[in-house]
């Protein structure tokens, strides 16, 4: 399994709308917890949480090639008529 650099950077959505709730509410939970222990790690994490769910692109996964949106097959380049 190799990390893939040059990927990294191509800003292609790869992050699926249920992950991208996800990441958003543990975001701001994270950020959250942070203001109240006064963490600034926290707060980083939590930021990058928040950042990732809202712009739908994940470096790491972009590097690692992964990618988690779904494909429903209702969309303009699907190959059914689409007139039923």
């Amino acid at each position: 399994m190799n990390f893939d650099f040059k990927r990294m950077v191509k800003f292609e959505h790869n992050v699926g709308t249920k992950e991208k709730q996800y990441r958003l509410y543990a975001g701001a939970v994270v950020a959250g917890l942070s203001v109240f222990m006064g963490n600034i790690v926290l707060l980083v994490i939590g930021m990058v949480l928040i950042a990732t769910g809202f712009s739908g692109w994940c470096p790491v996964y972009s590097g690692l090639n992964k990618n988690t949106c779904e494909s429903t097959g209702n969309g303009p380049d699907s190959t059914g008529s689409g007139s039923e």
